[in-house]
């Protein structure tokens, strides 16, 4: 069964395909805070002649930022979505094994015996 991938990571896919990025450019996007939904206008070089094309635009703005080319290890976004999912996959078997701890360990009576001693004498009095 195939996992569906996030919306905010589907967003970026698909400004890939549309833009004709690599993942290291999107990735460099992602990371100087862009937003794909606006690339249309970042990526309207032959229409307004002094404006880069995005790639070269996006490169820039990383350069400038970070003061390098490339980042320094590129995931692609469906790694990235695969690994938020072993990690909420992770997270979700360490709470159930702590609920499944919690229920067993948990005693039936009650927690304070000293409580319940103290409610008995003072019936008697």
């Amino acid at each position: 069964m195939k996992k569906k991938i996030p919306s905010k990571l589907q967003i970026w896919i698909d400004a890939r395909k549309r833009y004709h990025l690599t993942h290291a450019q999107i990735q460099m996007a992602r990371e100087l805070g862009l937003n794909p939904q606006k690339f249309g206008k970042l990526a309207n070089h032959k229409q307004e002649v002094w404006k880069l094309p995005l790639h070269q635009f996006i490169g820039e703005l990383y350069f400038k930022r970070f003061g390098r080319r490339e980042p320094e290890s590129v995931v692609a976004l469906e790694e990235r979505a695969a690994e938020i999912e072993r990690k909420k996959e992770a997270k979700r078997q360490k709470k159930r094994l702590e609920s499944q701890t919690k229920d067993v360990a948990a005693p039936e009576g009650p927690k304070d015996s000293s409580y319940v001693e103290q409610q008995g004498a003072s019936d008697t009095e």
